[in-house]
């Protein structure tokens, strides 16, 4: 673990190769797991305040679903919440294109201009999550694998594309603009430095 500001960044972020292959594992990530996209509290108000304009990019099943049981839901009876899954698995946000690609109706509506919210900054981070652990002042910043994307870490590794990179626009949306540079000197250092 590398300490950049108040978070502990596992080496792993800088030294591994990542690029999305989506031909190839179809966005997977979108439907398995046994929950939603985690999500801060902050965007509970946001996905509220979009939802009647994201709704119109869902399937019936999903609009369903969200009047029946909400677009989130609290897990683990604490302060955290995470996007609704349809009963079969896939979470309520997930659309589909004519190649059965999952995408993501937040997504489609911030592409189309129609809202500012691009998605849930734990869908754009993916695949590093981020753990907040303000009781002992540290946030950790881990790589989850997943075999799923044993397809993009093969893609990343062919264009030699560390996973920090390929994640900028989303380290620099969650953390800012300075940690990122931070973390890039980070992995210059380990880079140039493999055994210390």
């Amino acid at each position: 673990m590398i300490a950049i500001q108040d978070k502990l960044v596992s080496e792993d972020i800088l030294d591994h190769y990542f690029l999305c292959k989506l031909d190839a594992c179809k966005g997977a990530c979108c439907w398995e797991g046994d929950l939603g996209a985690p999500l801060d509290l902050s965007e509970l108000k946001i996905i509220d305040q979009v939802l009647p304009i994201v709704k119109t990019y869902l399937s019936e099943e999903s609009i369903h679903r969200i009047e029946t049981h909400g677009a989130y839901e609290n897990y683990e009876g604490q302060d955290s919440f995470s996007t609704q899954l349809l009963s079969h698995g896939p979470c309520v946000f997930m659309t589909t294109d004519d190649n059965g690609i999952a995408g993501c109706a937040f997504e489609q509506a911030f592409r189309d201009g129609k809202t500012d919210f691009k998605k849930p900054i734990s869908c754009h981070l993916y695949p590093i999550r981020v753990i907040e652990r303000p009781e002992q002042g540290f946030t950790a910043v881990n790589y989850d694998r997943w075999d799923i994307c044993n397809p993009a870490c093969q893609e990343g590794k062919d264009k030699q594309l560390p996973l920090y990179q390929f994640l900028k626009e989303a380290i620099i949306r969650k953390f800012g603009e300075a940690f990122y540079e931070e973390l890039s000197s980070a992995a210059d250092y380990v880079k140039a430095n493999p055994n210390s």
